[in-house]
């Protein structure tokens, strides 16, 4: 653990030069032409002393929006800073170190975000929100709560899906590739370009997180997430409609009138 979190050079610990945080930018949507990659120190030391760094060059690739206010531009990335940190602090902690050749990666493409490491996660990935906090690596989560890197209290999916949310981005996929987990963030879309997998993801998403926050998912609270207007409230009901078709949402009262109605994931 001192050679993983403080290493100057993770080489030098035999199998552990595989562990270091990989970073790589591509022109374009697939991995055909390599950009740029994080190679150069720190990438190649411990996490307590690249994960900072590894975050700032993340950002640094990702590109930015201007809308123009009033009088002045604002630059905005593409991407809240928050979710990267959240995503990469959790692969990078919640790694399977049993895995050899292999270490967390984050890839960087013009529409999204890739964010992999070693090891199948302790939780069904649908649960990633609202489910109880697990560590496979108890020790190194202690200690990378101490150093700042996460706060051990389960709660960092949270903050990405709220912060997608603010951003009105599509939402995150979570996957489990052979043997890794797998976490993309996508760039912008309107709603009417959104998939209804992808409107149907974001609806128990959104359904996921107002149960943590203590409150239950209504037409209003949809359409805030969506940027929908008060008189679009039927585009909201379609989504919601879909989302309880697929079975993953349920209506807390079913007799109730339909401007009252709240609801639930299936499993609450």
């Amino acid at each position: 653990m001192g050679a993983i979190l403080f290493a100057k050079n993770l080489s030098d610990f035999g199998r552990l030069g595989r562990k270091s945080i990989r970073v790589v930018k591509y022109a374009g949507d697939g991995r055909f032409d390599i950009e740029r990659q994080w190679e150069d120190a720190p990438a190649t030391r411990g996490y307590a002393t690249s994960f900072e760094a590894a975050i700032a060059f993340v950002n640094s690739q990702v590109e930015q929006n201007e809308p123009i206010g009033q009088a002045l531009r604002k630059q905005i990335k593409m991407y809240p800073s928050i979710a990267i940190r959240e995503l990469v602090g959790n692969a990078i902690i919640h790694q399977d170190f049993s895995i050899r050749g292999a270490g967390p990666v984050v890839e960087i493409f013009d529409r999204r975000i890739e964010i992999t490491s070693p090891g199948k996660p302790l939780l069904d990935p649908i649960r990633f929100i609202d489910g109880p906090p697990r560590s496979r690596n108890e020790a190194l989560a202690g200690m990378a709560r101490r150093l700042k890197m996460c706060e051990e209290l389960g709660a960092g999916i949270d903050k990405v899906i709220s912060a997608v949310e603010f951003f009105q981005l599509p939402p995150p996929v979570f996957e489990t590739p052979v043997d890794s987990t797998k976490s993309t963030l996508w760039a912008h879309k309107s709603l009417d370009d959104m998939s209804r997998e992808e409107r149907v993801r974001a609806c128990l998403q959104h359904a996921c997180l107002c149960i943590v926050t203590g409150v239950e998912m209504t037409n209003a609270s949809v359409r805030k997430r969506f940027g929908l207007d008060e008189n679009q409230s039927s585009k909201a009901s379609r989504i919601i409609g879909d989302t309880v078709d697929a079975g993953l949402i349920k209506p807390v009262d079913a007799g109730a009138g339909r401007k009252y109605m709240r609801y639930v994931p299936e499993w609450c």
